[in-house]
């Protein structure tokens, strides 16, 4: 889980740290993912990379995946590639609080949460300080993973960047 505007440099520096992270965890590890674009695709290739097993959450109906926008359809069909078990949850994933109703579901059941988070306060477009105090509260180990020099887009770059078809 975490922020989806990094710059381009950031992206990198996160996929080194998570590489890091991951291959400090025992090999029998699962990681969990909520299907989307960002960091999603990301830890789901080194989860795999790292040889361990990955489990995506997706929305019970599927057609609403067909309205997602194509950077998501194309993150969601990566995922399904690299899954090697799928959880089903009804929420609409167009919805911003259904797509956070989801996320407390999956941080819920876990056991500890990696969060791609620059400390920054809850925005009402990005949950990933609220997801962070959610798992806190619940007792849930956070490690928040942003290496120094890492930094998000200005938010009319991401703008720029999403108009051209880009995202990345």
């Amino acid at each position: 889980m975490g922020h989806a505007d990094l710059t381009p440099d950031t992206w990198k520096l996160i996929r080194g740290e998570l590489r890091e992270r991951l291959e400090g965890l025992p090999q029998d590890t699962t990681g969990l993912v909520r299907a989307g674009a960002g960091v999603p695709p990301v830890f789901g290739r080194l989860m795999r990379e790292t040889g361990r097993r990955l489990v995506v959450l997706l929305p019970e109906r599927s057609e609403v995946l067909a309205d997602a926008p194509p950077r998501d359809r194309e993150a969601h069909r990566e995922l399904l590639a690299l899954a090697e078990g799928i959880r089903m949850l009804p929420f609409d994933p167009l919805d911003r609080d259904a797509r956070v109703s989801a996320d407390e579901q999956l941080v819920g059941g876990c056991a500890r949460l990696l969060a791609v988070w620059d400390g920054s306060p809850s925005s009402g477009r990005d949950a990933t300080a609220h997801l962070v105090a959610y798992a806190r509260a619940r007792g849930i180990p956070v490690e928040v993973v942003w290496p120094p020099g890492a930094a998000r887009e200005q938010v009319g770059a991401v703008s720029s960047l999403r108009e051209r078809g880009s995202g990345r």
